[in-house]
Order: structure tokens, then sequence, then C-alpha cells
């Protein structure tokens, strides 16, 4: 299963910084991810970009074990 991480609210409203999440693409992982944490958590990705393996994506790229999916809200601040 790919690794998530999640930075800033996405980390604060899961209530964790990591996690592991099953599925075949980026969408399974982040489906699975938004039932996982519930819609607070689902309100948050929304606003979110997701990269893989340090790089953006595509909701459809696969995804496998060795993969990590990161969920980075937008930043806020002055």
């Amino acid at each position: 299963m790919p690794k998530v991480r999640l930075f800033a609210q996405a980390r604060e409203t899961a209530g964790t910084g990591s996690d592991v999440l099953p599925g075949a693409t980026v969408a399974d992982v982040l489906q699975a991810a938004r039932a996982r944490y519930g819609a607070a958590f689902g309100d948050v990705l929304d606003q979110s970009r997701v990269w893989v393996n340090g790089e953006p994506t595509e909701l459809d790229m696969s995804v496998d074990d060795n993969d990590e999916v990161a969920v980075l809200p937008p930043v806020s601040g002055g």
C-alpha cells in the first residue's frame, strides 16, 4: 500500500502526519483517506494539491507500495 504524507491543515484534521492506505491509483488512495478521516478532511483535501514521489500528479496515476502520496493544503498567512 502507498504511504500517504499529510501536511499542515491536512495533518491537523487527520490527526496524523502519515499513514499507509490502499489504492491502485491516486484517486483510490485519496478516497480511502476521505473514508478514514471524515468530511472535515475531505474539505481540506478538496483545496489541496497532491504530489506523488515529489512531483505533481493526476488522480488517475497508478501507485504501488513504493510510492509516497503527499497532500499539500494551500499555505495561508502573510
